[in-house]
């Protein structure tokens, strides 16, 4: 058993504030290098399109390929990597898929318009993007569930064209993240990752096409590639590190809190994970289940730093008081690992997705339970919520007036017009006005 030196704070304790305040803060700012980085790499995707696609991926991900088209990963090569995949795989993903699909077959919503008493209608067309674009992380590990979780939403909202890119060095093949692909209906999937990738799809090159929409995570510089082309291209978020929040009434087995914390703590040495508790005997025994468990974990070097520099074991006075805590931090991931999950949920105003009873582990929700496990972090659930069909959608205003209609409305835009000082507005609505 090996010490875990894991940040434990009491909201009794008169420095709480300004060491909470400081743990919340840690995933803020911009790396100024990766900026100018990143810069010049869209800048030079944009300018010389599949050449320079080819060299950064040459150079960053050490690509075989020799021309850009040889990026491309043929259709039928998704399909052998489906037939190929070990069996018990292969019925996960599609398991997975299923239920992923169902539960955004939920989501869909329909054009409606209604009808004045004097013949103007009014209403809302829904209409789905034309081509999306999906990024999926690649490198440290594969994610074949994160094409699952983008595609399939995707797919119900109707998209017509769903281009994929994905990282893989030396030319390495991950045949479970393309049989994800295969399984999701993918239409075309290229070897590109990094902010080359962001750029590719943002802008378009003679082999890869120009999206509507790039989603998915990725690591820091495909997250400022997102955010310098939005405008040029929607994006669904500026995803950060993994994040979340165990909150316990110290009734749930610890080793189950210790391995659902190191969970999210595995993805990488800047996630964070924290446990929420009333209970400071209950603290004391998570923490010493982290410690037994550790070392039998295979990324346990990342665990280790990810606890040590971002994680944090919070004991508050009651669960009130840890409520009001879940909504400052407003996490990825919630778990509510507690008797009445029910109760406990009408407190919640901000978390991504909120995982409810001391049976459900936030990683049923990475993989197979349904939602999407794209989701809002760094405190962005506060205004933002998880990829689903609604993302895929565009919403058009439907507006016909009928000649009592223009009437009526003509005589209030009028007014309205005159008083901007916007005369051609006002004669417009005039013309139509009666008598």
């Amino acid at each position: 058993m090996s010490r875990l030196a894991i940040t434990t704070l009491q909201t009794a304790d008169s420095g709480f504030e300004v060491a909470f305040t400081q743990l919340l803060e840690r995933n803020q700012g911009e790396d100024p290098d990766v900026s100018t980085i990143v810069h010049d790499i869209i800048a030079a995707v944009r300018k010389h399109g599949d050449q320079a696609l080819l060299e950064y991926s040459q150079q960053l991900d050490q690509s075989p390929a020799n021309t850009a088209a040889e990026l491309e990963i043929s259709a039928e090569r998704l399909k052998a990597a489906f037939k190929v995949v070990d069996e018990d795989r292969r019925c996960a993903l599609q398991a997975a898929a299923e239920r992923v699909r169902s539960y955004h077959q939920h989501q869909q919503t329909d054009s409606w318009e209604y009808e004045e008493a004097d013949g103007t209608l009014l209403g809302q067309r829904v209409t789905p993007l034309e081509r999306v674009g999906l990024y999926v992380p690649g490198g440290k590990a594969a994610y074949p569930s994160s094409v699952l979780m983008s595609a399939l939403p995707a797919k119900v909202a109707g998209v017509q064209e769903l281009i994929m890119t994905v990282p893989m060095p030396g030319g390495e093949v991950n045949d479970m993240v393309l049989a994800a692909a295969h399984i999701a209906g993918v239409d075309r999937v290229f070897a590109v990752g990094g902010a080359q990738a962001v750029a590719a799809m943002a802008y378009g090159t003679d082999t890869v096409p120009r999206v509507d929409k790039i989603v998915g995570p990725g690591n820091i510089y495909v997250a400022t590639a997102k955010r310098m082309v939005f405008g040029q291209v929607d994006i669904d978020m500026i995803a950060g590190p993994s994040e979340i929040a165990v909150v316990c009434d110290g009734q749930t087995q610890p080793d189950w809190v210790a391995m659902d914390l190191f969970s999210q703590a595995e993805h990488d040495e800047l996630s964070q994970s924290m446990l929420l508790t009333p209970d400071a005997a209950f603290a004391k025994r998570v923490q010493a289940a982290m410690e037994k468990l550790l070392d039998g974990q295979p990324r346990r070097d990342i665990i280790r730093a990810s606890l040590e520099s971002r994680g944090a074991i919070i004991v508050t006075r009651d669960m009130d008081e840890t409520m009001a805590l879940v909504n400052r931090i407003a996490p990825e991931h919630l778990e509510l690992s507690v008797e009445d999950p029910r109760a406990w949920v009408e407190q919640v105003k901000h978390a991504g997705a909120i995982f409810m009873g001391r049976y459900t582990a936030e990683a049923l929700g990475d993989y197979c339970a349904g939602p999407s496990h794209v989701l809002p972090t760094a405190g962005t659930a506060r205004f933002s919520s998880p990829l689903g069909v609604y993302d895929f959608q565009k919403r058009s205003s439907l507006i016909m007036c009928s000649a009592d209609g223009a009437d009526t409305l003509g005589r209030t835009a009028s007014v309205l017009a005159h008083g901007e000082g916007l005369t051609a507005h006002a004669n417009s609505a005039e013309y139509r006005i009666k008598g």
